[in-house]
């Protein structure tokens, strides 16, 4: 779905000029506000809703963790909850939906416990759920070889350009929190799964506007950090892994595994 089409299906402009005009809500919430709720909608809609009337009460929680997942600020996500809960009182007043999904919504706590980790096995079968009969499966191998097998953050792993890696001398470069620099080894099955990856679907993928990424979207542009989350979530469900995998979940266990 296109970025109009997203924000009509989801009469984000609507809510905008209500916000502006009706809520006399400041320039600078308004622009925040909406700035958050394109995002709900890209997840929405990666999540096969087309509609806001079709999100429910636990895809809104799925989208909160996927806020924390990014590495967002508490404030942020107190604001995207904020916004989600505004939003959806609007559609209720306009007659878009009957019952609110939001109305239980919560930020996430402080005191978060630890991610669960998967074991080896878990692993091994989510990094190969991408099975050839997907169109994009050695773009998703790649991405998920690369989040496990080097331990990224799905900022650092979204952020690679092809330059970063080093495949002769198996490592890969990466730029984390505050532009610090490091350089972390790579085994043969990541560097493998990149290669291929690098070979027969990146250059079919390639339009002119990659951003010089190393991953990209089906529409040959940078893959986001939603998008990256989605291709996770969508390997454990192939993989018939029940527990809750996010991004971090797959660093959390290589930092298990190694230790």
């Amino acid at each position: 779905m296109i970025a109009d089409e997203l924000a009509r299906a989801f009469r984000l402009e609507e809510f905008r000029d209500h916000q502006a005009l009706e809520s006399g809500q400041s320039a600078h919430t308004v622009e925040s506000y909406g700035r958050d709720l394109r995002r709900l909608a890209e997840f929405l809609a990666g999540q096969g809703v087309a509609t806001p009337a079709r999100a429910t009460p636990k895809l809104l929680r799925e989208f909160v963790f996927a806020l924390k997942d990014l590495g967002l600020a508490p404030a942020t996500i107190r604001r995207h909850v904020s916004a989600v809960r505004t939003y959806y009182r609007f559609l209720v007043g306009e007659g878009a939906v009957v019952a609110d999904p939001s109305d239980r919504l919560e930020s996430p706590r402080r005191g978060r416990t630890l991610p669960d980790t998967l074991s080896a096995e878990e692993c091994q079968r989510l990094v190969e759920a991408p099975t050839p009969d997907l169109p994009l499966a050695w773009r998703d191998r790649a991405l998920l070889e690369l989040m496990y097998g080097a331990g990224l953050r799905v900022s650092e792993a979204v952020a690679l350009t092809p330059g970063d890696l080093w495949m002769d001398d198996q490592v890969v470069r990466v730029f984390g929190k505050g532009g610090k620099e490091r350089l972390v080894p790579i085994g043969r099955k990541v560097t493998s799964a990149v290669a291929i990856y690098l070979q027969e679907t990146r250059p079919r993928l390639d339009r002119g506007a990659t951003g010089n990424r190393l991953v990209l979207n089906a529409r040959g542009r940078p893959l986001s950090r939603v998008g990256a989350w989605g291709i996770v979530k969508q390997a454990a469900l192939r993989a018939g892994i029940t527990k809750r995998v996010t991004p971090h979940t797959l660093r959390h266990s290589f930092a298990t595994h190694l230790l």
